[in-house]
């Protein structure tokens, strides 16, 4: 959106009453014409900055409801390959739209790292953690400030799918985003 137009009007309404108060005479009319004239180019001007700002606010919620939606067609779950906690390409599209919105507040997120059941616990836990800081670390690089994420691994003790088979475990391999 240009807003040089309205600036552009408010300016020359502006210098035609300016002009218009130097030109006058010494008529009483003449000055009185003049007097009116510069307060309608105030009038208008304030008018023009008032349109230009509602415009603006306009704009930025609408940038805002984008940015929302992209975030939630993206999902807030990122899946990771078997004892991997390296981010696949389909996560880190994902997670842009989420650091796009983000950007754009001050809010914080936890970020959940998990597991399938294979493995044992202490290797689960730390295995969360990595794939938890993986994310983050994505994300700072991206521009999100670290104090602005929190990270935790439950490794695998809270399941999204229960069985044994890898259509159970691949569901339970990844880190949650939290707001």
């Amino acid at each position: 959106m240009n807003h040089l137009p309205v600036a552009g009007k408010v300016l020359t309404l502006l210098f035609t009453a300016a002009f218009l108060v130097a030109c006058s005479g010494s008529g009483s009319k003449e000055d009185e014409a003049a007097a009116e004239a510069a307060r309608q180019a105030e009038i208008a001007a304030a008018e023009a900055a008032r349109e230009a700002e509602r415009q603006a606010a306009e704009a930025a919620a609408a940038e805002q409801r984008e940015l929302e939606q992209a975030a939630m067609a993206a999902g807030t779950v990122f899946y990771f390959d078997f004892d991997s906690s390296v981010l696949k390409p389909e996560a880190q599209q994902a997670l842009d739209a989420h650091i796009a919105l983000l950007k754009t507040t001050d809010e914080s997120v936890r970020l959940e790292g998990h597991t399938d059941e294979r493995g044992t616990r202490d290797y689960n836990m730390a295995l969360g953690e990595r794939r938890a800081n993986a994310v983050r670390d994505y994300m700072v690089v991206n521009g999100i400030a670290s104090y602005r994420i929190e990270t935790i691994s439950y490794g695998e003790e809270k399941p999204v799918a229960y069985g044994s088979g890898e259509a159970n475990w691949s569901q339970n391999r990844r880190v949650e985003l939290v707001k």
